[in-house]
């Protein structure tokens, strides 16, 4: 006789999503610091964050952008750490649409955080914001990043070939898109 072990489902990851306060800045910073050889291979911003003055200027430039309507940025919070941003980026009232961008610290990952954080900001971009296209721009070998949008149904559009340059080389990039009538968040 063969037993079947059965498997429990994955635990949904507690984590919550909060817009960044100054009072953040320093938690900010040490997340990017810890993290900066890690992510520094995709996000170029990363090697311009070298102090918590750099962290609160940032805090400081997306409430500007929220209040003019230009973006969400949203800080990622998991057992009582902040450990990384998601934001919906560049949004155009003309065209109803907007970026997706997102990172989490390189100890988070793998638990289904950053893939549940996507899927609470789409339905933001959608359903409050009554946007009807986000794109997420990922770098081709990001594999990370790709499967976030992979797991999320997103869109492969195609690639954007030399698209930016970092570090003294080109990357290519994958754009995914996401429509409100596509949805099922």
């Amino acid at each position: 006789m063969l037993f079947s072990r059965a498997t429990a489902p994955a635990p949904t990851p507690i984590f919550h999503l909060r817009s960044l306060q100054l009072d953040d800045a320093n938690q900010l910073y040490q997340v990017i610091h810890a993290n900066r050889v890690y992510m520094r291979q995709w996000l170029p911003w990363v090697d311009n964050t070298q102090s918590m003055l750099d962290s609160k200027s940032f805090i400081e430039d997306v409430h500007h952008k929220y209040v003019k309507g230009e973006n969400v940025v949203k800080a990622i919070w998991c057992d009582g750490q902040l450990v990384g941003c998601i934001g919906i980026n560049e949004i155009n009232r003309s065209h109803q649409k907007a970026s997706l961008g997102y990172w989490l610290a390189k100890s988070h990952q793998g638990r289904g955080i950053m893939t549940q954080a996507a899927k609470q900001m789409t339905s933001t971009a959608f359903n409050e914001l009554k946007l009807n296209r986000l794109e997420i721009i990922s770098a081709a070998k990001n594999f990370r990043s790709r499967a976030v949008a992979q797991r999320l149904k997103y869109t492969q559009e195609g690639i954007l070939y030399d698209f930016f340059r970092l570090h003294g080389h080109y990357y290519d990039v994958i754009i995914y898109s996401m429509l409100k009538r596509d949805w099922r968040g």
